[in-house]
């Protein structure tokens, strides 16, 4: 076959994935940010000193979601989730009212307790990913988190899980985030440390700013130009070389969409940060396919964007989503060069049918 041939396969591939997966214009994926409060003090995240802007009640929660669409996934997120006493309900909330194909829960593991009970006694109809943030290796770790004891808290959640997977139908995973050369330095020894346990570990570069998690209210940290991506921390060439011909080396024992997906964004970061090339870059899907909600019920544009379009706990979804201020911000969106945030990414990269046809050209 010739390789025009494969590359309009691959665009009437793209294209019936689209058309499979739904209009992009409704959203297909939430990431719901339930609390700005965390018990962790990162080194790259402002979110533990956001002020406080009022969470949204059990009742308000359920009030939106009887108005949203049935979803693909959902992403329940912080600060951290598990400082609310009610994150169990939450969850309930979103497999009974939205129906997700998957639940997809981060959490820094302090509250190993409180994680336990409720893989325990959540509704086991829906498959759980649980992602523990692991950064580094004993005191790495400890001084990217900000505590003392975040590497000895994280790793009682993980031996207390991992044996328990198949049981509980969770799927347990490791968030290493590379704030530095040294964190890079360890993703090899974290991997061997966690491979017996049954347990991978997924990497992301931290990036220099997060419009989400930054101190004002409503901030823009628009890329550029296409492809740029500031690194939170120093890292040489030979270190991002080095890492990511490990993970790329790694990832072939993944299942096969987790090993696409992974290697999609491990281009993008490396064809960013080595050869400064904005390769792959899809069409963004924020205020689309991918909606965002943050803990007071505010609906920012993205991850780089903090601009709100309006807060459902006030105004209905179908107003927000149809409204002026809203198309003014997916014009903003549909301007923007792209970023690289895997959480932005790996949505856009699904609903646009990206992934796909990259998986097909020659």
């Amino acid at each position: 076959m010739t390789t025009s041939a494969v590359r309009q396969l691959g665009e009437w591939a793209a294209s019936a994935w689209r058309t499979r997966t739904a209009r992009t214009d409704v959203p297909r994926v939430l990431t719901y940010i339930v609390t700005f409060r965390c018990n962790a003090r990162c080194v790259m995240c402002d979110s533990w000193q956001k002020d406080n802007e009022g969470e949204l009640d059990l009742a308000a929660i359920e009030r939106i979601f009887r108005q949203l669409p049935k979803l693909h996934g959902v992403r329940l997120t912080g600060g951290e989730p598990f400082v609310r006493k009610d994150f169990a309900e939450i969850a309930q909330l979103t497999v009974s009212l939205l129906a997700p194909r998957y639940l997809h829960v981060t959490t820094n593991g302090f509250l190993t307790d409180r994680i336990v009970s409720f893989c325990e006694r959540r509704d086991r109809s829906t498959p759980l990913n649980l992602l523990v943030s692991l950064d580094g290796v004993g005191e790495k770790h400890n001084e990217v988190r900000g505590q003392k004891n975040a590497w000895e808290q994280a790793m009682a959640t993980l031996k207390a899980l991992a044996p328990r997977q198949d049981e509980l139908g969770v799927r347990l995973a490791v968030n290493q985030t590379i704030v530095d050369a040294e964190s890079a330095g360890q993703y090899g020894e974290l991997r061997d440390l966690l491979r017996p346990m049954g347990i991978h570990n997924q990497v992301v570069v931290a990036y220099e700013a997060s419009a989400t998690y930054s101190l004002s209210r409503e901030t823009t940290l628009k890329p550029k130009t296409p492809g740029a991506f500031t690194t939170y921390g120093k890292l040489s060439r030979e270190a991002l070389t080095t890492l990511f011909d490990e993970v790329d080396r790694d990832t072939a024992a993944y299942p096969w969409p987790e090993r696409l997906a992974t290697r999609y964004y491990l281009d993008g970061i490396r064809s960013r940060l080595l050869d400064q090339v904005p390769s792959p870059n899809p069409p963004c899907v924020a205020l689309g396919a991918h909606v965002r909600l943050y803990p007071n019920g505010d609906v920012p544009t993205c991850q780089f964007n903090s601009h709100r379009v309006g807060n459902l706990a006030e105004t209905t979804f179908d107003e927000i989503w149809q409204s002026e201020k809203t198309e003014q911000q997916r014009a903003w969106v549909r301007e923007c060069p792209g970023c690289w945030a895997e959480c932005e990414v790996v949505p856009s990269a699904l609903y646009s049918g990206d992934l796909l046809l990259r998986k097909l050209r020659p």
